[in-house]
């Protein structure tokens, strides 16, 4: 398993590029107690950043909702992303940029004067690159918050934590991901991006009120509605799911990739990779520059 422990390589820190096992925090920084990090997952192709600007302006969101400012603009921070792809040499990678309280002082309403930034990146070729199967998601027994209890538009380490215990568990019963539910039991989120589903020439997708909207998601309904295929944003419930004729997910990570099976119990439901998720996922692709041979499209395995 990758680790920044274990490698070479640079990681933006606060303005300089410096050597990955120089990178350290103290232990007492706030935000590891408090969870108020905010961070953002970006990927980048070919050396360059993909919707790079979108994910910079929503940390910049994200860090408002917690009470502090970011101390650079997003043109700096794509810039230093920049940098850290050139400095490690890569050209098919992640980037995680983060912000956060520092140790200076311990006060959870101290000013933005404590405010550190990093920026790291790895290798990780397109999944499409890698061959696909389709995700099998584990309906999972936890729920999405009340929007009236966090910040749900921000990306924070705090609400991370709920995504993080439904995933492990999902994982360790057997499946690729979890599905989550919203406290009226209506279908929220995956853990990695967002669902939709597609009801003939119709994608539906739920109302981002309880969970982190995505950014590739927003661009997938851009090339959707290119397809002439109509976008619906409302409540969906388990029913409609079931009834849906395909299901796939979307997200920076995971790019375009069909659902094909959720279980928990009682409840099940399977869908066949469909036309609809397919030329979704070739624009998807096309769009970031990534050429992917049709034999490696969706290899889907038993389930």
């Amino acid at each position: 398993m990758f680790s920044f422990d274990d490698g070479d390589g640079l990681i933006w820190l606060d303005g300089a590029l410096v050597p990955v096992l120089e990178a350290r925090i103290h232990c007492l920084t706030p935000s590891l107690h408090r969870g108020d990090a905010v961070f953002e997952g970006i990927r980048a192709y070919g050396g360059e950043l993909f919707l790079g600007d979108a994910h910079f302006e929503r940390l910049a969101r994200s860090a408002s909702a917690m009470g502090y400012a970011i101390p650079r603009s997003p043109i700096e921070l794509a810039k230093a992303a920049e940098a850290v792809l050139w400095a490690n040499e890569l050209k098919d990678a992640c980037i995680r940029a983060i912000a956060w309280r520092g140790s200076e002082n311990l006060s959870a309403t101290d000013s933005d004067g404590n405010i550190h930034m990093a920026i790291a990146a790895w290798h990780q070729p397109a999944p499409a690159a890698q061959g696909e199967r389709g995700v099998r998601l584990h309906l999972s027994l936890w729920r999405r918050p009340h929007p009236e209890t966090a910040p749900i538009a921000a990306r924070c380490a705090g609400l991370e934590l709920i995504g993080a215990l439904a995933r492990r568990a999902a994982r360790d019963a057997g499946f690729d991901d979890a599905l989550l539910l919203d406290l009226q039991d209506q279908v929220a989120a995956p853990t990695t991006g967002n669902i939709v589903l597609v009801d003939m020439q119709t994608l539906v997708s739920p109302v981002a009120d309880c969970f982190l909207d995505s950014i590739a998601k927003r661009h997938v309904f851009a090339l959707a509605r290119k397809r002439g295929l109509a976008v619906v944003e409302r409540k969906v419930s388990l029913a409609d799911l079931r009834a849906a004729d395909e299901v796939f997910m979307v997200g920076t990570t995971v790019e375009v990739a069909p659902i094909v099976a959720l279980e928990n119990g009682a409840c099940r439901a399977r869908w066949a990779v469909g036309p609809v998720t397919r030329d979704l996922a070739d624009d998807f692709r096309a769009s970031t520059g990534v050429r992917i041979p049709v034999s490696s499209r969706f290899k889907i395995t038993g389930f």
